[in-house]
């Protein structure tokens, strides 16, 4: 059960998710300065509990703080009002009650790690204006032991809180543990490669409070950021590029986690999606914002879709035509055989995955993009043209690239009909590309502004994407030829011949879905 003792008292949040001690230790005065950052993170509560031994955090430790009990109970009205709201109370067991912000606003800036939002201190017995006429009860409630250290390093001071316990409910309970890192950028960036080179830390995919109130649901917790980036409210170019990466970073954070065995290939396929329209951007911007960092994280990024790539591929050959030619012929053991040894490289592949995304170069990945888009590189040495356009209202500039993007998918289209496999393959590529780019300006000219071009861009690539996955698929199957097995050689010739109807089948799809996309369908020109 959960005690409710607390629910009167509440916390602060400078430190992240952490509750604040009676009497917090004192700090250099660099990781509580007024240019301090502050990013939450997760990880396992064993390698939690070995934190402190850590050879870095040893080297790098300025006192020797023992760890404190700790309690935090989060409140909200019995039908959720709050939660409808992405808000609960908090309350710990020291400090006024506080509002806290669980899920971001949908157009709010956002990036991977950033901590929940305090929106406002309450009184001892007030219940919010957000819950209706309440009463609060008690949801959640989090119970461990709080470390509160600091880490002297050569580029300034980081004040860490680390939180390991217990996260409870009613109905059920888990282990947690959070960390959460303050100071100047280049100290914090620096504290949390060093952990993280030793240690699973990475961004939380929800908040504290998030995951006590899917606890209490029996639901999953709600993720940050899913789809697309929201521009609607960016004021600048900059604005639009910082709130478009932050946003498809927590994606890549959010949809990897979900990839594992046995789970389905969403997972791997939103994430490769995710990576795509990050590097889009990195693409788009590159006018305003390029340079050797960035640069540097597109080509780690390419990485990562190289590693992804044959997951995604197998995903789609025995989702798709593996499937068909199976139902197709039920009984065949040929295809069967075919089909399992298709298994057996998926699973190689995924293993592949899980390797990458399980290494210390994955968590040093996400931390380092994350570190890049905060401390914005491309100011550094930039001319006053070149701050000036950082700062421009990024209408224009969207316009300028979507229709640069546009002019050169309609004469890479031009005689659609007599156009090579090659040359159509490399049209599909220029409707991607303008896809991705629509998707990051579109909602500033509006929520239903780009619904009908998006769409009918996404149906040219459909239509052109089946014979490139007819191609894929006729690879893919070649590779399974093993000699001597006459067997799987007449399975691939199977596969082949389905390959060959389907896209036969489908011929006049991307013809039709090229000529119902027209001028007319330019948001960005407002006609």
């Amino acid at each position: 059960m959960i005690s409710a003792t607390s629910a009167g008292r509440a916390m602060r949040q400078p430190e992240g998710e952490a509750e604040p001690a009676a009497e917090p230790p004192s700090s250099d005065p660099d990781d509580r300065s007024p240019g301090a950052l502050t990013l939450d993170f997760t990880l396992p509560v064993e390698a939690a509990e070995r934190l402190a031994r850590l050879p870095f955090l040893q080297a790098c430790r300025t006192d020797r703080a023992r760890p404190a009990a700790a309690e935090i109970v989060w409140l909200d009205t019995a039908d959720g009002a709050l939660a409808a709201a992405g808000l609960a109370v908090a309350a710990p067991k020291r400090g006024p009650r506080q509002l806290v912000r669980t899920l971001p606003g949908a157009t709010a800036p956002w990036h991977p790690g950033m901590p929940p939002e305090a929106v406002r201190r309450l009184g001892a017995e007030e219940i919010p204006g957000e819950a209706g006429e309440g009463p609060l009860v008690a949801v959640a409630a989090f119970t461990g032991r709080r470390l509160a250290f600091r880490l002297a390093l050569p580029d300034g001071a980081v004040g860490g809180v680390l939180l390991t316990g217990r996260l409870r409910s009613v109905a059920a309970e888990k282990p947690v543990a959070r960390l959460s890192l303050t100071g100047a950028h280049p100290a914090l960036l620096a504290a949390a490669q060093g952990i993280a080179a030793a240690v699973p830390l990475l961004p939380p995919l929800a908040c504290l409070a998030e995951e006590g109130r899917a606890l209490a649901t029996g639901t999953e917790p709600r993720p940050h950021r899913l789809g697309p980036p929201d521009t609607s409210e960016a004021g600048s170019v900059e604005d639009a590029f910082l709130r478009a990466t932050g946003h498809l970073l927590e994606v890549i954070r959010q949809q990897s986690a979900r990839i594992r065995h046995g789970g389905g290939p969403e997972g791997v396929h939103q994430t490769r999606v995710a990576l795509r329209r990050l590097r889009s951007v990195l693409r788009v911007f590159r006018a305003a914002t390029d340079g050797a960092p960035l640069r540097a994280l597109d080509t780690r990024f390419r990485e990562v879709l190289s590693v992804l790539g044959p997951a995604r591929d197998w995903d789609v050959f025995l989702g798709g035509i593996g499937r068909q030619v199976s139902e197709a012929f039920p009984d065949e053991k040929r295809i069967a055989s075919l089909l399992r040894g298709a298994e057996g490289r998926r699973h190689a592949a995924y293993e592949a995955v899980l390797a990458m995304l399980g290494a210390p170069a994955w968590r040093m990945l996400l931390i380092d993009a994350t570190g890049t888009f905060l401390a914005r590189p491309w100011r550094d040495g930039a001319t006053v043209e070149a701050l000036a356009a950082l700062d421009a209202p990024v209408e224009a500039f969207g316009r300028s690239i979507l229709e640069r993007r546009w002019s050169r998918l309609r004469r890479a289209g031009e005689d659609f009909e007599e156009l090579s496999a090659e040359a159509l393959h490399e049209l599909r590529l220029d409707g991607k590309r303008l896809r991705y780019a629509a998707e990051v300006f579109a909602p500033l000219f509006g929520a239903k502004a780009g619904r009908r071009f998006l769409r009918r861009v996404a149906a040219l690539q459909e239509g052109l994407g089946i014979a490139n996955d007819a191609a894929v698929a006729r690879g893919l199957a070649h590779s399974l030829v093993v000699p001597g097995q006459a067997g799987r050689l007449w399975a691939v010739g199977v596969i082949e011949g389905w390959c060959e109807a389907r896209v036969a089948g489908h011929r006049g799809d991307a013809f039709a879905a090229w000529e119902r996309l027209s001028g007319k369908d330019r948001f960005w020109t407002g006609n």
